[in-house]
């Protein structure tokens, strides 16, 4: 491939996955920057005690805002959101990388962490989105 784009869109075809890419990277920075200022504790007690006035002090997406409203994690990585910044917001809240994670895969926290302890998800399966297999 010599087209950079169409190489690049070939990830969005993975399923399940979500490539942190520079596109996604330019698209979640303001969404990153807030997850990473809840690093401090005074910026942690202003989101927790009014979390949407919060949210508007960044220039963030009225999309992003509602996805990080609901916790959202999956729609907040679709929407440029990194993982290692998110985990700010969720310890936050009190939750563990497990915890959080298991909730993306609508899997309990308890089968999520067996899994996980197995050796994680299956390498057989639907590969492709487009294709189906």
């Amino acid at each position: 491939m010599s087209d950079i784009h169409q190489y690049l869109a070939e990830f969005d075809d993975i399923p399940g996955t979500r490539v942190y890419t520079a596109a996604r990277a330019r698209q979640g920075y303001h969404l990153n920057q807030f997850a990473m200022s809840l690093m401090k504790e005074q910026n942690r007690k202003r989101f927790h005690a009014d979390e949407s006035a919060y949210l508007d002090e960044w220039p963030i997406t009225p999309e992003q805002k509602q996805a990080v409203l609901e916790r959202d994690y999956n729609r907040l990585l679709d929407l440029g959101g990194n993982i290692y910044f998110l985990a700010k917001v969720f310890s936050s809240d009190g939750l563990s990388f497990v915890q959080a994670v298991s909730t993306m895969t609508g899997m309990s926290v308890d089968d999520y962490q067996a899994m996980m302890n197995a050796g994680g998800r299956s390498p057989e399966g639907v590969r492709s989105i487009r294709d189906g297999n």
